[in-house]
């Protein structure tokens, strides 16, 4: 197989990886042949997987500008995969001049092309960790150089936490996380769930074994289990609910079934 320009030497090509598999599923280009051949894989049994990551995108997009709004100028948002069009630091900072943006991920290919993509902007960077070593994160030279925490911030932990095994204590790695920041941060999620699945449990499963064989578990948690990430902060109306559902735009047509698989929410640290 050959080696694009753009992959960074060192990582074997020929192991699917989850951020490039998403990165398929939005149209993106930064993928090989083994994440394009696992994606259309899963969605032999769930065809409607690139509607779920489009969902995803808007949510993100929409709790991003919302939380600008509220006057947060800081934004962590790790496990954030390889940036596409209306990436976090591009919706942040056209909202709030001068907002600042660190991006987390363990994929080489995500934090090569993130800091391609980043060059030159003096606002943002990206640290190459992970979410279940909250501590690296936090003690990074380069979160320290931008962010405060002294000062209110949004963590961004969107399609990431469903990633994470319960024997790796995602909840716990949560909590680190928000005893770190700020009152009056936000936590943004998105997580999976069978619950809005258009389909039959039993083949949804198919696409979740694909994940499985590809040695990156897909943790299907239940509308409870997934609240219970918001342990110490207050809800943001509307709430935990499906993608589309969380502050719509008015200008979008009808979400396709597909969109409303798995659930978003915002909560606020008092």
């Amino acid at each position: 197989m050959e080696r694009p320009a753009w992959a960074p030497r060192g990582i074997d090509i020929s192991v699917p990886s989850v951020s490039r598999v998403y990165d398929y599923y939005l149209g993106g280009s930064h993928n090989f042949e083994t994440d394009r051949e696992a994606a259309r894989r899963a969605m032999e049994f769930m065809p409607g997987l690139p509607k779920i990551m489009q969902a995803n995108r808007a949510f993100l997009r929409r709790a991003v500008r919302f939380a600008a709004g509220e006057g947060i100028t800081q934004f962590l948002d790790i496990g954030s995969g390889i940036p596409t069009f209306g990436n976090v630091h591009e919706v942040a900072q056209s909202a709030r001049p001068g907002a600042r943006v660190v991006y987390v991920d363990h994929d080489p290919v995500a934090v090569a092309h993130s800091e391609a993509v980043l060059a030159g902007n003096e606002d943002a960077d990206v640290i190459a960790a992970d979410l279940r070593k909250p501590r690296e994160i936090l003690s990074s030279p380069r979160l320290q150089r931008l962010m405060d925490l002294n000062q209110p911030v949004a963590l961004l932990l969107v399609a990431i936490l469903h990633f994470v095994e319960d024997e790796d204590d995602p909840y716990g790695a949560v909590a680190e996380l928000r005893d770190a920041l700020a009152p009056g941060s936000l936590l943004v999620v998105t997580h999976a769930s069978y619950e809005g699945i258009p389909l039959p449990p039993e083949r949804a499963r198919g696409a979740v074994d694909v994940y499985k064989d590809i040695r990156n578990p897909l943790i299907m948690r239940s509308r409870d289990d997934i609240a219970r990430f918001f342990e110490g902060y207050d809800m943001v109306e509307p709430g935990l609910v499906p993608m589309p559902n969380w502050r719509p735009d008015p200008a979008c047509e009808e979400e396709d079934p597909y969109s409303y698989s798995g659930f978003a929410g915002v909560g606020r640290t008092a």
